[in-house]
């Protein structure tokens, strides 16, 4: 693989498919650098279908006012058309059919092999649900990208013993890695525990580090990262609606069942979510 530190050129990366088991070479691939990236997991009219369902959860949210979902904030911002939307969802597949079929997709539990934990499972009602963050970059917009940050820092937030994690990403929109978007530092899935608390300054620091990669995303490809491993989301170079992202965040995780209800209580970094631009 080829990274390149100012992302002028493409950049090299193996192509992967999703079927029903995963290949040794995929196995390896993961154990190896913390991070997959399979394309075309969605074809285009399943994408489209997807974001009509997302575009519906958000007009329920705005009509009904909500501002949290089982305690986690809901991040809204505005359109390029001045319209409010939300920026980021949470719990996402409990307000649509369509988003919780997506879930049932057998070719998800091909993925399992990748946890390496015990109960493994899709955490539909724990940790955040389904997240889904949609960036735009213009003039007043309030999400454009979100600084280093591990996934796996919940559980320290929780008093839990770091447990494993997968987050699987089901990309919504194109773009070059040259447009911003998420970049991962391989191989940090196996740091010891000082760094995964204090290699970065998490969510504040957005300086690119030398070892990061980036993808080439075209809309419904899937990328899994282990929740180990450090990564942001760069801000795009650019404005208007070729900067639109919109990716789904699929937690799989092990371990003790711990579902989140409506009574559930806001986490400190979640209140921090909002100083997220």
């Amino acid at each position: 693989m080829v990274a390149t530190k100012n992302f002028t050129t493409l950049i090299k990366e193996p192509v992967f498919t999703l079927g029903e088991t995963l290949t040794v070479e995929q196995l390896n691939f993961f154990e190896t650098h913390g991070y997959i990236h399979f394309k075309n997991f969605l074809k285009p009219e399943v994408v489209s279908t997807v974001i009509k369902a997302l575009e519906d959860v958000q007009d329920q949210w705005i009509e009904s006012n909500r501002e949290k979902i089982n305690g986690v904030p809901i991040k809204y911002g505005v359109d390029l058309d001045g319209k409010k939307i939300v920026q980021r969802f949470a719990f996402a597949s409990l307000f649509s059919k369509v988003l919780n079929e997506l879930l049932k997709d057998p070719r998800l539990k091909a993925l399992y092999p990748l946890l390496q934990a015990k109960d493994e499972r899709i955490g539909e009602f724990e940790k955040d649900g389904l997240v889904v963050n949609h960036y735009i970059n213009s003039e007043t917009s309030k999400f454009t990208q979100m600084g280093w940050h591990t996934d796996c820092l919940r559980d320290v937030f929780y008093g839990k013993k770091i447990a494993p994690m997968l987050n699987v990403g089901i990309h919504l929109d194109d773009y070059d890695p040259k447009n911003g978007g998420l970049r991962i530092i391989p191989g940090t899935h196996k740091q010891d525990i000082f760094d995964l608390l204090f290699k970065k300054k998490y969510y504040v620091s957005h300086k690119p580090d030398p070892d990061e990669i980036g993808f080439n995303i075209t809309a419904g490809d899937l990328t899994v990262h282990d929740g180990r491993s450090w990564h942001r989301v760069e801000k795009s170079k650019i404005l208007g609606e070729e900067s639109r992202r919109r990716v789904m965040y699929i937690p799989f995780i092990g371990g003790e069942y711990q579902p989140k209800n409506e009574n559930s209580s806001t986490q400190f970094y979640q209140r921090l979510s909002k100083f997220v631009r």
